[in-house]
């Protein structure tokens, strides 16, 4: 892998992140403005975290972001009564949540997305990781399997989202495998 994983000031370079999540989760102009909002607001959430993956000319390749979970955080709102149900609900206790990871397509498939979820999983210190992903079998799903994640609840369905999430968990440290 020839990016560099690193702290990453997302309030700073909030556009060229979400520049990267519009090129890989397939984004348009109006959702990015919402998510730049959601985004500010997060990096404000006490140990709220981004690392983010840079090219050698130093133009980021991929980010991810996170923080210690909170049960009134709209996310765990949403989640919760599908926790609930499959009797997992305590996840949402003691977890550091994976709130994005994207990496833009021209670099995906060669480690970076591995990279940077271990990373800024390795000092966590809270004992998992929570995050959701769209409930499909995906390169994503694959990744976070292959890691220790296990869903937790499936067919999630959150407001304005045109497609059913799954909840996933970890225990941690994550699998190297």
């Amino acid at each position: 892998m020839d990016l560099v994983i690193g702290p990453l000031d997302l309030s700073a370079h909030v556009d060229e992140a979400l520049a990267v999540q519009a090129a890989a989760f397939g984004l348009s102009p109006d959702e990015v403005a919402v998510r730049r909002q959601i985004v500010l607001r997060h990096m404000t959430h006490p140990g709220a975290r981004a690392l983010g993956a840079t090219t050698p000319a130093g133009n980021l390749a991929g980010f991810v972001y996170g923080m210690p979970n909170d049960r009134t955080h709209w996310w765990s709102t949403v989640v919760e009564p599908y926790l609930r149900a499959q009797h997992n609900e305590a996840w949402l206790d003691d977890s550091f949540v994976i709130t994005e990871l994207h990496v833009h397509p021209a670099h995906q498939n060669r480690g970076a997305g591995r990279s940077l979820i271990t990373t800024i999983t390795d000092t966590a210190a809270e004992p998992r990781s929570i995050l959701s992903a769209i409930d499909t079998e995906s390169p994503a799903r694959g990744l976070y399997r292959s890691l220790g994640y296990v869903d937790l609840a499936r067919q999630v369905l959150f407001p304005s989202a045109p497609r059913p999430y799954a909840v996933m968990g970890a225990h941690l440290p994550l699998r190297r495998t």
